[in-house]
């Protein structure tokens, strides 16, 4: 029967170096994959913020259509209580005619995991990717 003692005494307890290393290399490539993902991941939710918040105005501003026969040229003329996005700055409606349309874009604030500053701009049929910067797999539905 072998004792503690003895198995001590054979060297063979604990790890080699080759085996650590290989353990660490695993591990930064595992690393290397997961973590640019993870930036895309966390990056697509904030980025549904701005579109959750838009489309929150947008319902707010056909509802003021419906009402008022026009689109509203503020955010505090809407009957919707919407909290300060806080990853975007929110820009001002614009508009060349006021009873068929409106537009409004929201910048994205601070870090943004590499993808730099870009923009969110919805009009009234929604989403308008040809004046939007997000970039394509950020766009939180398709």
């Amino acid at each position: 029967m072998k004792t503690f003692k003895s198995l001590r005494n054979n060297g063979q307890a604990g790890f080699s170096l080759v085996e650590l290393t290989i353990v660490v290399v695993i591990l930064g490539v595992l690393a290397m994959m997961a973590v640019p993902r993870y930036q895309t991941a966390v990056e697509r939710a904030k980025a549904a913020e701005a579109f959750n918040y838009l489309a929150q105005v947008e319902a707010g501003q056909e509802r003021h259509n419906a009402r008022t026969g026009e689109y509203a040229q503020n955010i505090s003329q809407l009957d919707v209580k919407l909290p300060t996005p806080n990853h975007f700055s929110v820009g001002t409606f614009t508009s060349y005619d006021w009873q068929t349309q409106w537009e409004l874009r929201l910048t994205r604030s601070g870090a943004s995991s590499g993808f730099g500053n870009y923009t969110v701009t919805w009009d009234q049929d929604g989403f308008v990717r040809s004046r939007s910067s997000l970039a394509e797999e950020l766009i939180p539905v398709k």
